[in-house]
């Protein structure tokens, strides 16, 4: 049996997008809260707050210089459905209402 070595993807980045910080490789689909565009638009995110390579590590202070991630939309969709339900103890009060939440889903072409 020969050794073979399987070559991690370490590339990853952490990024701040629709109020949110997300940890994204590249090649990897991610679902996000609305974007605004339609499938097959490109969206260049700069607002980068980590990037790792293997042993490379740049910390941004709040942003990395220069850094950038491209990301393609891929879909447009309804999420899952959430409930809520409201209760209060000893008044009789129960209220049950929920929504779809708009979800964006991407694929993260290139980190620079």
């Amino acid at each position: 049996m020969a050794d073979k070595k399987e070559k991690k993807n370490d590339k990853f980045a952490v990024i701040k997008l629709a109020g949110a910080q997300i940890k994204l490789q590249e090649g990897n689909q991610y679902e996000v809260r609305k974007l605004k565009g339609e499938k097959g638009d490109k969206i260049v995110i700069t607002d980068v707050l980590l990037i790792v390579d293997g042993e490379d590590v740049k910390i941004g202070t709040p942003n990395v210089e220069g850094a950038k991630v491209t990301l393609e939309i891929t879909s447009q969709k309804k999420g899952e459905k959430i409930k809520v339900f409201k209760y209060k103890a000893k008044s009789r009060y129960r209220r049950t209402y929920g929504h779809r939440p708009q979800i964006t889903r991407v694929l993260v072409k290139k980190i620079s």
